[in-house]
């Protein structure tokens, strides 16, 4: 069953909580190396929060390019409320603010063992893409 939640866009980020869901969802130490708050009001169309009891639990973030596409960025769940559907209302939540925009486009990358996730928030279409991971560029 589905835990009570709340969706907030744009809420007001404190660095050291949206660090600490970010390190618990991805199973990594928490450290602030650029601050949340900071980076998203300079990069980001939108943000949007899941709170529970009022307690921060998931969060995605909506970057852009300033035209018709948007992106889907560190969507995360705190481990205690995964696969309960507030990923994906999340994710549904980030394309309702890019839609609000007047985006066309909303483009999300992740990891194969998320596809199924991603498919059953949103009708998403598979295309091919390239990344690069800069630390292993050559030096030119």
């Amino acid at each position: 069953m589905s835990p009570s939640h709340t969706l907030l866009v744009r809420f007001a980020v404190d660095d050291a909580t949206l660090s600490l869901l970010h390190a618990r969802a991805f199973g990594n130490e928490p450290s602030v190396v650029v601050p949340w708050a900071e980076r998203l009001g300079r990069h980001s169309l939108s943000w949007v929060g899941a709170f529970v009891d009022d307690a921060l639990v998931g969060f995605v973030n909506v970057a852009w390019d300033g035209g018709v596409h948007a992106f889907v960025l560190d969507t995360a769940v705190d481990p205690d409320f995964q696969h309960t559907g507030i990923g994906q209302a999340l994710v549904r939540a980030a394309a309702d603010e890019a839609r609000s925009a007047g985006c066309g486009w909303l483009h999300v990358d992740f990891e194969e063992h998320l596809v199924d996730f991603y498919r059953a928030a949103l009708p998403f279409q598979p295309t091919e893409a390239l990344i690069l991971r800069l630390p292993t560029l050559p030096a030119a």
